[in-house]
């Protein structure tokens, strides 16, 4: 028999449960803001007691953390289910994804009112899927098969400006129906602004989108690693999210 209050013993539930309990976090974050969610509603709006909560979490900032990693997951996993085969379209991909996710448009803009503190964590959150090394590596590798000029430099810089210079235009963020075009935007801006102008060979072609996916499959697989280190209730959640 289990004890009241104690995980359940299948790993399957526990993650079921763990979700109910995000899914439940999510809702009401965007209905009061998180200074005004409690652990008390969570408990309340997921089906469970508040000692459950902390089985998978041990403060409230760690709940939210694990569900602002989730939504990258969901993101990145929308954002790969479209198949992008050029950066452009990565970045639009991207672009379309943000506009169906309210938490992470807040984290972006910095929205104090919705997120409280964690507004201070929106350059980490944020950020676009494609950073660092790996961003270097697989631009490189544009570069090498002729899709993306290799002057001036600083891709990332460019990328993300046209990005999030779509995301802030005035109401942007808020019209559902204003995502495709914008995602379309985005990924013209892109191309246009960093593609050589060539038109490739029908194998430099199919390279480029395989790089792309190859690209964002990683991404997808990093994000994921830290979801699981914060969904179990034995690992505590890095304070970047």
């Amino acid at each position: 028999m289990v004890k009241v209050g104690r995980p359940p013993q299948d790993p399957a539930r526990q993650l079921e449960r763990a979700h109910r309990i995000l899914d439940a976090t999510a809702e009401l974050v965007l209905r009061w803001g998180y200074g005004k969610t409690t652990i008390d509603d969570v408990a309340k709006r997921a089906g469970v007691a508040k000692g459950t909560i902390y089985l998978h979490w041990k403060t409230r900032d760690e709940l939210f953390a694990a569900l602002l990693r989730r939504e990258r997951v969901l993101m990145l996993a929308e954002v790969r289910q479209g198949a992008p085969a050029t950066l452009g379209e990565l970045y639009g991909g991207y672009a379309r994804a943000l506009l169906r996710r309210p938490l992470l448009q807040a984290l972006m803009r910095g929205d104090s009112d919705l997120l409280g503190k964690f507004t201070r964590q929106r350059q980490q959150a944020g950020q676009s899927p494609t950073m660092g090394a790996p961003l270097e590596a697989y631009v490189a590798e544009l570069v090498k098969l002729g899709a993306v000029r290799a002057e001036p430099g600083d891709h990332a810089m460019v990328a993300n400006a046209v990005l999030y210079g779509f995301l802030f235009v005035p109401d942007g963020l808020s019209r559902e129906e204003s995502a495709d075009r914008i995602a379309f935007l985005v990924a013209d801006t892109i191309d246009r602004t960093m593609s050589t102008g060539r038109p490739l060979s029908g194998d430099d072609a199919d390279a480029v989108a395989r790089a792309t996916l190859d690209f964002l499959a990683a991404a997808q697989e990093i994000a994921e690693q830290r979801l699981a280190a914060s969904m179990g209730g034995t690992q505590k959640a890095q304070r970047s999210v």
